[in-house]
């Protein structure tokens, strides 16, 4: 693998990464809110991720991308609340599938796989560095 490839490799991570945050961001801000854009409680997504080769020439490196944004197919909480007016005829309203502590859970691991790429590629650029600077 060559040592380019490392910046591919993590840079893709980082979007990937990136696009997760940005998932569980609308997860959270949604957590309470009775009715999405179409009328019906807001759905949970998650982001599935899939291998992707990275390299030329029969190079075996492999980066991730993301393949999909999946709704989430659990039912959506139900709260007891009869004077609600988006209460059905039993009383119960319908509240989105999102678990907020599995959410701040995938939020701090993926801030934490977004920052060891950020180390990865310093220190991929450091070590480029010190060998131009072995040549002087």
């Amino acid at each position: 693998m060559s040592l380019f490839n490392v910046f591919q490799v993590s840079s893709s991570a980082m979007t990937a990464q990136a696009m997760r945050l940005n998932a569980v961001a609308s997860n959270l801000a949604n957590a309470d809110s009775i009715t999405s854009s179409d009328g019906k409680p807001y759905k949970a997504k998650h982001v599935v991720f899939e291998a992707t080769p990275m390299g030329a020439n029969g190079d075996l490196s492999k980066g991730v991308r993301v393949r999909q944004v999946v709704e989430d197919a659990a039912p959506p909480r139900m709260v007891y609340d009869p004077k609600n007016p988006a209460s059905d005829e039993k009383g119960y309203v319908a509240f989105p599938n999102v678990n907020v502590v599995e959410e701040m859970t995938n939020m701090i691991s993926a801030s934490r796989s977004y920052q060891t790429n950020v180390e990865v590629m310093n220190t991929a650029k450091t070590m480029m560095l010190r060998t131009l600077q072995i040549g002087q």
